[in-house]
């Protein structure tokens, strides 16, 4: 009886988990078939939005290649333009040298001419001379007797005359000479020069012992001073130099007189201030990083001055010294500047003349190297960076020409005075240096009183900005023959006693005049 009940039970079950089982295989097939559709979907957008962006990447890379296109068609025509006007002002440049060889030639005409003029004044001279010996003789017979003197004292008598006259027409001689052979090479110095400075121009920066840095608000400097200022005793102590923190809104001065020890400490601040973190040991770490890096740049620095005057490769000790000049200014003049200046002007001077323009540039570039190591070893920055030179191996001319560029050392050859030169030049021409208003009317008012000190002077000026002296003298104190010797007088004394760029000229002037009034 149980039996019979329990078997339709379980029939009844199974059947009913049959039902289940099988309505959830349909369930999950639904659910299959609805997620591959979902996918095929996706699949699709996916593909569309692809072709999509391929598309608009195809356009822009067509804008992008018409845009490049377009650039270089204006490229092109800009070089062309540049071409066309190099092209004129070589044409230029070529008439103007032909119309030196021109001029050159008629030069050399007239100097033929004055040399043959020279030659028969000098037989005219020598004519004289005879005449004079003539004369002598017979005026050496009328003393005897007529004075009744001895052989001896006429003779004396007579030479103390012939020495007066010979000393004015030898000093008149002199004077001739002495103007026409200063004309003839002020001319040609003229020519040279005028050449040179046509080819080179240069820029320059100005000088500063101090260096502002912006801050991005006026809490930074609480962050700079730090605690009982150890922040800002800990950057000074490191860099070496001395940080002002004044009234100046949103701002800090760093003063140091080394200029690559200031350029590092300025590098450190700015890093400092960017990061955020100021404390002694980020101080420290930040210098040290600055430091590396001021070396590799100062080193890069002196090797693009070298590849600037054209010449090869030097020392890496040579450019590293080389490199700070680069922070190193004379006069408000850039020194690594101004010596690539002067490497190119010995260079062309020496093409000018004749001369190596290998050596004349390696010279020019060198020439102030000393000033690089004036703080580290004692003596004039010349005797300094020849010396420097020598012991790195540079050759016997190039040593010399450094060391003398000052006149400290005498020339040995032609190289050191085409520096000098290039050196006056660089430091002359318009706007390469300033200075303060009152040291420049403190040398005018030097000029003067060095004029005035001398006898027979009675006014003088200091024209042209310092670089000519016009002096007016006493013509009743002063005659023509010792109006030479005091201006060459005047010109030892201010290259003694003053420091100023370049040169000087000195005119002494003395003019008699005579007034009558007719009744």
């Amino acid at each position: 009886m149980q039996l019979d009940v329990i078997l339709p039970v379980l029939g009844a079950g199974a059947a009913g988990f049959g039902i289940a089982y099988a309505f959830s295989l349909l369930k999950d097939r639904a659910v299959r078939a609805e997620r591959i559709a979902h996918e095929q979907s996706l699949r699709e957008q996916l593909r569309k939005e692809s072709e999509a962006a391929a598309l608009a990447a195809r356009v822009a890379a067509q804008e992008q290649l018409n845009r490049e296109r377009a650039d270089l068609d204006k490229a092109l025509s800009s070089q062309r333009e540049s071409l066309n006007t190099e092209e004129q002002r070589l044409a230029e440049r070529e008439a103007v040298v032909n119309r030196q060889l021109d001029r050159f030639a008629q030069v050399e005409q007239e100097l033929r001419q004055r040399n043959e003029a020279l030659e028969q004044s000098r037989t005219a001279l020598e004519t004289e001379r005879q005449l004079l010996r003539q004369q002598t003789s017979e005026a050496r017979a009328r003393l005897e007797s007529v004075a009744q003197l001895d052989t001896t004292s006429a003779r004396t008598l007579l030479l103390k005359e012939v020495e007066r006259e010979s000393a004015k027409d030898a000093a008149d001689l002199s004077r001739h000479i002495l103007e026409d052979v200063r004309r003839r090479s002020e001319a040609e110095a003229k020519r040279i020069l005028a050449i040179t400075l046509q080819r080179c121009a240069a820029t320059q920066t100005f000088e500063s012992t101090t260096a502002t840095v912006a801050l991005t608000g006026d809490d930074m400097k609480g962050r700079i001073i730090g605690r009982e200022g150890r922040n800002i005793r800990a950057f000074e102590a490191i860099t070496g130099v001395t940080v002002l923190v004044d009234d100046t809104p949103n701002a800090v001065v760093l003063s140091a007189f080394d200029p690559v020890r200031r350029e590092a400490a300025r590098l450190a601040m700015e890093r400092l201030i960017l990061d955020g973190r100021i404390h002694p040991t980020r101080i420290e770490e930040v210098v040290n990083a600055v430091n590396a890096e001021m070396d590799g740049f100062i080193l890069q620095t002196g090797e693009s001055a070298v590849a600037r005057a054209g010449l090869p490769p030097m020392l890496p000790e040579i450019c590293q010294m080389l490199g700070k000049l680069h922070f190193r200014h004379s006069y408000s003049q850039n020194v690594l500047h101004h010596s690539v200046e002067v490497a190119h002007l010995a260079g062309l001077m020496a093409a000018e003349m004749g001369e190596d323009i290998y050596a004349a540039k390696r010279a020019g570039l060198l020439h102030d190297l000393g000033k690089a190591l004036s703080h580290e070893i004692e003596g004039p920055h010349a005797l300094v960076g020849a010396d420097f030179l020598k012991r790195h191996g540079e050759p016997p001319d190039i040593v010399n020409a450094v060391a003398s560029h000052h006149d400290e050392v005498p020339h040995e050859n032609l190289i050191g005075i085409l520096v000098s030169a290039a050196d006056a030049i660089s430091a002359s021409r318009p706007g390469s240096r300033s200075e303060s208003m009152t040291t420049y009317l403190q040398r005018l008012d030097n000029l003067e009183k060095i004029a005035l000190s001398f006898p027979g002077v009675e006014k003088a000026f200091a024209v042209q900005a310092g670089r000519e002296l016009r002096v007016i003298v006493r013509p009743d104190q002063v005659d023509d023959s010792v109006s030479h010797q005091l201006a060459r007088q005047m010109a030892r004394k201010i290259e003694e006693e003053l420091l100023y760029p370049g040169q000087i000229r000195i005119t002494v002037i003395r003019e008699t005049r005579c007034v009558e009034y007719a009744k």
